[in-house]
């Protein structure tokens, strides 16, 4: 690396240095201590969405469905105003430093969910919740494309937000004994689960301390010393931990000019003028997948005890096929988005996707399937959508600068999520509280097509990123050739 020490510019091949790292332990922490989060997060989403139909019990909390997708609609606005917050603050303070704060946030609205007593209580610390989960998009998102080598990004961003469905596959299980009344009173049972989810939580904080800061942005911010000392430490415990010799890194380096700030002036700006078709690109994967997702999870249990006399302790059990697939789906396919390419596996899983949602409907109309076809259905049609969905948030975190990664995340998702995800929940609750499988089939109707005019953008703007380093797939603000 060489300093300018007048004019404060840097010349650097760190990104280079950290593409060309073999698969190592460092590598695995960064899975484990990121990762973890999503298991968590998809254990509670999971225990919240087994419990709806509990939570309707007059002995319990007495909620109507409506009661239930306000509830989901809360917690999905209590993550898109936390990932504007946070995720400006990443960008200006750093990943690690937000991975603490979002984390503590997130762990005290979930233990506070188990000692919930009415709906205004309950809605509260879901609002909570989400405020934290919302922020760990754009930290977490963030730090994964700047700590993972090029070639595996896609693959390993995919299965790190699909570890999701290990904890929705959990929390599924786990309502077989936390419902059960013969085990645990009603009332009791769902506030166990929250409660031990987050003593669980606390050990993620102790796995985030070895998590370093990313050197990307410490070069963005002037801390050119604190970044090297860092490669450097990662390349001397890879060599040890491998046997291997690295190799020399390209000679693609990097000419920075430091700027410490960018607020959403300059992320308006530059998603507005250079990066238009992006822009377009993001905000229609999003909001198709945000869409699709809220609206089918949040009310899973209701159409399971609404239109199949599915018991309220019992749905669980249907979750926990419907979460494996949906992991099985980022596992199977994500080394292919990185091998086939970013924009046909996109484009191909939002339609199949979509088209399995339609047919899907259309059955449920008919009343040609039972609980368990259903179930079986959702599992198939989520095994294409869990990666398409992990994709949306893959493209965001590549396809834009450095220094706005994760605010540009952030707005992204809240811009997605507030078109797709708030109003999803509340909408199917409605749909679902009439009854009338022909109104819950328009719902299906309007998700398909967010998918299919998702994978049709996707065609026309879709960015060749696969195996390709972040500054070349979105050069650096600070940064000139």
């Amino acid at each position: 690396m060489v300093t300018d020490k007048t004019s404060e510019t840097f010349i650097t091949l760190i990104p280079a240095r950290l593409d060309r790292l073999p698969w190592s332990r460092f590598h695995w922490l960064i899975v484990l201590a990121l990762g973890i989060t999503w298991v968590l997060d998809g254990l509670e989403v999971t225990l919240k969405g087994a419990i709806s139909g509990v939570l309707q019990e007059p002995q319990v909390l007495n909620f109507s469905p409506t009661d239930i997708g306000f509830i989901a609609s809360l917690y999905v606005t209590g993550a898109v105003l936390g990932s504007l917050v946070f995720g400006y603050m990443t960008d200006r303070f750093g990943r690690q430093r937000l991975f603490f704060i979002t984390l503590a946030i997130y762990l005290v609205g979930v233990g506070l969910t188990a000692f919930s007593w009415n709906l205004w209580s309950f809605a509260l610390f879901r609002f909570m919740t989400g405020s934290g989960i919302g922020g760990e998009y754009a930290a977490i998102n963030s730090a994964i494309d700047e700590l993972i080598p090029a070639r595996l990004r896609g693959r390993i961003d995919l299965i790190i937000n699909g570890s999701y469905w290990l904890g929705a596959a959990a929390g599924g299980a786990s309502t077989i004994i936390l419902l059960d009344p013969h085990i645990l009173p009603p009332n009791l049972g769902w506030r166990i689960g929250f409660g031990l989810g987050a003593l669980i939580g606390l050990i993620v904080l102790c796995f985030r301390r070895l998590v370093p800061e990313s050197p990307r942005w410490l070069l963005t911010h002037g801390k050119c010393d604190e970044a090297e000392r860092i490669v450097s430490k990662i390349e001397e415990d890879v060599v040890k931990q491998t046997g291997r010799r690295l190799n020399s890194p390209p000679k693609e380096y990097l000419i920075i000019h430091p700027q410490r700030r960018f607020g959403f002036g300059t992320v308006l700006n530059v998603m507005a003028s250079k990066y238009k078709t992006r822009s377009i690109l993001g905000l229609s994967l999003m909001v198709s997948q945000a869409f699709l997702y809220n609206a089918i999870f949040f009310t899973y249990a209701l159409v399971l005890t609404r239109f199949y006399n599915v018991p309220g302790g019992d749905t669980g059990m249907y979750l926990l096929p419907f979460a494996v697939g949906n992991f099985l789906g980022p596992l199977i396919l994500g080394h292919l988005f990185d091998t086939i390419g970013r924009r046909e596996m996109i484009s191909g899983t939002y339609t199949v996707s979509a088209l399995l949602l339609v047919l899907t409907g259309y059955l449920f109309t008919r009343n040609d399937l039972s609980g368990t076809s259903q179930t079986i259905l959702w599992t198939v049609i989520f095994f294409f959508a869990s990666p398409a969905a992990s994709s949306a948030y893959l493209t965001v975190s590549e396809i834009f600068p450095l220094e706005i990664r994760a605010l540009a995340i952030a707005l992204f998702f809240s811009i997605g999520t507030g078109a797709g995800g708030i109003v999803a929940p509340w909408l199917f609750g409605v749909l679902i509280e009439s009854g009338s499988r022909i109104e819950v089939l328009y719902g299906y109707l309007i998700a398909g097509a967010l998918m299919l005019t998702a994978a049709v953008v996707v065609v026309a703007y879709g960015v060749k990123a696969e195996r390709m380093s972040l500054e070349r797939v979105a050069q650096p603000l600070s940064s000139e050739k």
